[in-house]
């Protein structure tokens, strides 16, 4: 990582915690690994990225529909998904820092630098090796690869690695009175389960026909060991996810529209299509016959935003076969080819799966920007969050210039009039330019200025956070401005 890309990642972490977009957890008790807190701006922000996904889901969509599963499962569901046997990553412990970390992640940390220091054939090699490896579940070929490549422990510089083991990362709890005669129950690795069991309520009691979608926002938790990176990976996180069921046999078509669909609702957010880019996987999860992420470039490479996958009919034949209940659909439409309704199938299904902290993190990245405002006269400069409108926490904020002469009382009366349609702040503390810089670091797209004229004629200075230009408008149009600007149809469209 150059100095530049390091210090620009450093910055946005303690410009998210100064201004109360996202804190350490628990902090006064020296803090929680991985896991944080969202503060006042992080939560309008973070609840404005879930609005504009569910709005693009549910909203715009006739035949998908959402739902809010609980956290607590009945545990055959995790037996059933794989998760019980499968759901682990290989770990490696260096035997002198007594650090663990996950052999994959080693490899490819070594395939990054390969690849940095021109040694694109070495890199390539260690890919196709280590993707075998991991394919057939060979850990002990990941440790000799680790040692082939004279891989150190970064911490304490040495090689003293142990064996690669698996390492579940489900969360598991008792549930009941007594921990002796309690159930074993997990929290929740993923949100996508919670939509396969409750395929069919769904699509009975909303008289659904294939295809149809199930969108449902929700928290889930992996006791991820190597927690790094601010919110990339974290042990709480909010998923976003869409189950597309489908007639099997139109899977394919149906994938590569969500691909395309998906990275046109990132792109809509102005961000620069060459920050994105897709990711095939080479090794395919067991339920999957096609994957695809969709990758951001951060501060520290191209990482994971959002995964579209194929998964074929695995969840609910699974679920099928372990709840002892029929999860076919009965699909009235006429077959072409042989004249009769399509009839009773278990459907394919495609998701959609995007991290919602990831989302927010690759926000405040985008939006970040330290800008140079110095003229021949003075030294001058300004910390801004170029948030897409819709997004900003605030949409406007509102000053009286001086606090008196009734110019506070009449600033109240117009925020109160916006404030059942936007989210609004009112500020009177210091000069007018240092509050403009306070609204200018949260993102706030409006500053409105009440003076003396105000008084007089009901105009008001409205300035734009992005080209810091002025003008004078009539109070009464304040809600049609603003309203158009962060109207949710400038991004749906």
């Amino acid at each position: 990582m150059s100095k530049s890309t390091d210090e620009l990642f450093k910055n946005v972490i303690s410009h998210a915690k100064e201004y109360g977009f996202v804190f350490p957890s628990s902090e006064i008790y020296d803090g929680l690994s991985a896991v944080y807190d969202y503060g006042q701006n992080g939560v309008e922000l973070k609840n404005n990225i879930k609005t504009y996904w569910w709005k693009a889901m549910v909203q715009m969509h006739e035949n998908i529909v959402g739902i809010d599963s609980a956290i607590f499962m009945h545990p055959t569901i995790w037996k059933a998904s794989g998760h019980v046997d499968g759901f682990s990553d290989p770990m490696i412990d260096n035997k002198d820092s007594q650090k663990r970390y996950r052999a994959d992640q080693l490899l490819e940390d070594k395939i990054a630098r390969y690849d940095k220091d021109g040694k694109p054939d070495k890199a390539g090699l260690l890919q196709t090796e280590m993707d075998t490896a991991l394919k057939n579940e060979d850990l002990l070929r990941l440790r000799e690869l680790i040692i082939e490549h004279e891989i150190a422990d970064p911490i304490s510089g040495t090689r003293n690695w142990t064996e690669v083991r698996q390492f579940n990362l489900m969360f598991s709890t008792q549930m009941g009175a007594i921990a002796d005669d309690a159930d074993l129950v997990y929290l929740r690795p993923e949100t996508a389960q919670g939509i396969f069991v409750n395929y069919l309520n769904v699509q009975k009691s909303g008289r659904m026909k294939i295809p149809f979608g199930i969108a449902q926002i929700g928290k889930a938790f992996r006791n991820e060991v190597i927690a790094r990176q601010f919110i990339i990976r974290l042990r709480e996180f909010e998923q976003m996810e869409m189950q597309y069921f489908v007639r099997p046999g139109t899977q394919k078509d149906w994938f590569d529209k969500w691909k395309k669909t998906r990275l046109q609702w990132h792109l809509a957010l102005g961000t620069s299509p060459d920050k994105y880019r897709y990711h095939e996987h080479t090794k395919l999860a067991h339920y999957a016959d096609a994957a695809f992420d969709i990758e951001f470039d951060f501060p520290f490479g191209f990482k994971e935003v959002e995964g579209i996958h194929s998964r074929t009919d695995f969840d609910l034949s699974q679920h099928q076969k372990f709840s002892g209940k029929k999860m076919q659909y009965f699909d009235p439409e006429v077959d072409p080819e042989t004249d009769k309704p399509y009839g009773n199938y278990i459907p394919y299904v495609i998701e959609t799966s995007i991290g919602l902290d990831r989302m927010f993190l690759l926000t405040m990245i985008n939006a970040y920007e330290e800008e140079d405002l110095s003229t021949e006269e003075k030294q001058d400069s300004r910390t801004v969050l170029r948030l897409h409108p819709c997004l900003a926490p605030v949409k406007a904020a509102i000053f009286p210039l001086i606090k008196k002469d009734g110019l506070p009382e009449k600033a109240r009366e117009i925020m109160d009039k916006l404030k059942f349609d936007f989210n609004l702040q009112y500020e009177e503390k210091d000069a007018i330019g240092k509050r403009y810089r306070r609204q200018d670091a949260i993102g706030t797209p409006f500053c409105i200025t009440v003076d003396h004229q105000t008084l007089e004629d009901n105009t008001v200075t409205i300035r734009h956070r992005d080209t810091m230009q002025q003008a004078r408008v009539d109070a009464d149009k304040l809600e049609k401005i603003i309203g158009d600007l962060v109207s949710w149809k400038n991004l749906l469209k």
